[in-house]
């Protein structure tokens, strides 16, 4: 059986190299595309390597970035774009192997085992990628290679990312080498919280954390303890399959306020908006629900404040006023009364309509219909076609995020 050979191609500062590849004159600049620096949603989406170079960074507020670098170059994001990049540098990848997985929109492991009589070593494979993706996009691509998901995605990150050649391989041989040395939270799937709790057992790098008996991370937190210890050695039993993707567990819509909401009557109108966006969503899917979600972050960034809760309803659905009332029972019980910056809601316990055991002096057969009346209206005409008198209300979110894809403009 041939060694797998697994790419992780990664799109350097994608939203900021699209735009620099549509306008030339962006080139050598610093750039930064962000929502609108007036509002609250003015966080930078992506940063040129000229912006970085000035210490901006994803994630950070545009005020912040104009204080770094006075002269970067703002530019609004288009979803749509990206979105088209992406599929288009999909279309090249399948030229090179059958089996691609898009992991994000800039971001798709490419299985090339058994190719080297097609494209040379992998290496070489990596290069005519590179290549191939430059000259019809204008990006610059970075490549991870491993046995598995896992090496290619740490040879990616830690390694490819910082490196000219832009290319990286790690195996089963070198990846304590190269890996075990770096900061803990280098390793894939440990978090901010998680870097805490290793350091208070004495694990700073990811070597320490391999050098620990198995058990005892599993002892400590579960299966997810036990695969930061695969992780860390460099074991990942996944397989890369396109045709095979698990089932979505959940049907979720989180945003960013454009504004400190305060009043109650505001918020509960957008958490209404939100939970008829998630039940729609699911309908189209065929789906109902069991668990409700709400997730709620206060305003301030020094002393963040909010709370995340769950509550499993009586019976599956996915109709609106039978999931709204349950939103508001979670938001009232938990809202601290402080200003609100950001909220969302998921609906998950899955399960396809056909199979729900329907209670007898429950009218589910009209209700499903008006929501299925609403849905082709609004797939026909557009989201603001029809609408729920509150959504003229201030402090409604729907007509501003209408045409929007992610939260930003098409």
């Amino acid at each position: 059986m041939p060694e797998k050979v697994i790419f992780l191609a990664d799109m350097e500062s994608f939203y900021a190299s699209v735009e620099s590849a549509r306008d030339p004159s962006l080139r050598g600049k610093p750039v930064a595309v962000c929502g609108d620096p007036a509002l609250r949603h003015g966080i930078i989406l992506a940063a040129s390597r000229e912006a970085k170079a000035h210490g901006i960074k994803t994630g950070q507020p545009a005020w912040e970035a104009r204080r770094m670098c006075p002269w970067v170059i703002f530019i609004h994001p288009r979803m749509q774009a990206y979105i088209d990049c992406s599929l288009q540098i999909t279309e090249i990848f399948k030229q090179f192997s059958d089996r691609v997985f898009p992991y994000s929109i800039d971001e798709q492991f490419i299985d090339l085992t058994g190719s080297t009589k097609l494209f040379g070593t992998p290496r070489q494979a990596a290069e005519q990628l590179m290549e191939k993706i430059r000259n019809e996009t204008g990006i610059r691509c970075r490549i991870g290679m491993g046995e598995n998901m896992l090496q290619a995605k740490m040879a990616c990150d830690c390694f490819a990312k910082k490196r000219a050649e832009a290319f990286f391989e790690l195996n089963s041989a070198n990846y304590a080498h190269f890996t075990w040395p770096l900061p803990v939270g280098s390793l894939f799937g440990v978090g901010h919280r998680m870097v805490k709790n290793l350091n208070r057992i004495g694990v700073r790098n990811i070597g320490h954390l391999a050098r620990l008996p198995r058990g005892m991370l599993g002892r400590l937190w579960g299966v997810n303890g036990e695969l930061l210890w695969l992780n860390a050695r460099g074991i990942d039993y996944s397989t890369l399959e396109t045709n095979s993707a698990p089932g979505q567990k959940g049907v979720g819509h989180t945003a960013t306020l454009p504004r400190d909401y305060r009043r109650q009557g505001e918020i509960e109108l957008v958490l209404l908006e939100m939970t008829e966006e998630v039940c729609a969503r699911t309908r189209r899917q065929g789906k109902v629900g069991s668990t409700v979600h709400l997730y709620c972050k206060g305003s301030d960034f020094d002393f963040p404040t909010g709370f995340s809760r769950q509550k499993t309803l009586p019976e599956s659905t996915a109709n609106t006023m039978k999931i709204y009332p349950v939103v508001l029972d979670l938001f009232r019980r938990h809202w601290d009364r402080k200003p609100v910056r950001a909220v969302g809601i998921s609906l998950s316990g899955l399960t396809p309509f056909r199979q729900l055991q329907l209670a007898l002096n429950a009218d589910y057969e009209k209700a499903e219909a008006l929501a299925e009346a609403a849905g082709q209206v609004r797939k026909r005409f557009g989201k603001t076609s029809l609408f729920r008198a509150a959504s003229l209300k201030v402090g409604a979110q729907l007509f501003e995020r209408a045409g929007k894809i992610g939260g930003h403009d098409s």
